[in-house]
């Protein structure tokens, strides 16, 4: 199920956007700052983001700088400001649509949803990824092992899936922590140690001499086929 975070200081706004999200099967968090945006995102991982400009305590294009520094979330912004050279400055700084208020909410979910897509690998089959061990559903959120699903924590999915896109390209330590635990983590390879360890136990055929879920030392982990 896709998360979605909605970020504006405008309760009817957030109300009206929580109800047709969630009505169309999203889960959705809301935050009514820039401050609880970063917080939520850094917590929760959602898929999209939708932003709104004006808010109480900072320029919603600090939160969209701040965002990229560690994520690649899809961000929508949705806002008051209709001049164009606002909207580049939201673009540039790493928004991947700009949506102006007042709108139809029709056009902000066909945007919302293309954002998603966008985000996702370009071929389809790419969303269910097979080891000879495991299998890794992208779209579904989901892992199966010998037929059934494996319970993953929301940490340990969100670990697994950032490795998995990556396609076997190595992803370093610094990252990783970043795009998992959030922007003020960077140091606490500890972390990435006690999760892979759980991870290799719960995927691998040999969780002392993984296949999947490989160590560079020093550098990083990465996940092969």
């Amino acid at each position: 199920m896709t998360r979605v975070l909605v970020v504006d200081d405008d309760p009817a706004i957030v109300r009206a956007l929580v109800i047709n999200l969630r009505a169309r099967q999203y889960e959705v968090d809301s935050a009514e700052d820039g401050a609880g945006a970063l917080r939520a995102a850094a917590a929760r991982h959602p898929d999209v983001v939708v932003l709104d400009l004006g808010l109480p305590d900072t320029d919603g294009v600090d939160v969209i700088r701040r965002l990229r520094e560690w994520s690649r979330v899809p961000i929508l912004v949705l806002s008051a400001r209709h001049a164009s050279g606002e909207k580049v400055q939201a673009l540039d700084a790493g928004a991947d649509d700009y949506v102006t208020k007042p709108f139809g909410m029709d056009e902000l979910l066909a945007r919302l949803r293309a954002a998603v897509r966008r985000a996702e690998p370009a071929d389809g089959g790419d969303l269910v990824v097979e080891t000879e061990t495991f299998t890794v559903d992208l779209a579904a959120k989901k892992v199966h092992r010998d037929g059934r699903d494996v319970r993953l924590t929301p940490t340990e999915w969100h670990l697994l899936e950032v490795l998995v896109r990556a396609g076997g390209r190595l992803v370093a330590q610094k990252q990783l922590l970043r795009e998992v635990w959030g922007p003020s983590y960077g140091t606490e390879t500890n972390y990435l140690r006690v999760y892979m360890a759980q991870l290799r136990r719960k995927l691998e055929a040999d969780p002392s001499r993984p296949r999947h879920l490989i160590t560079e030392p020093g550098m990083g982990y990465r996940f092969e086929k």
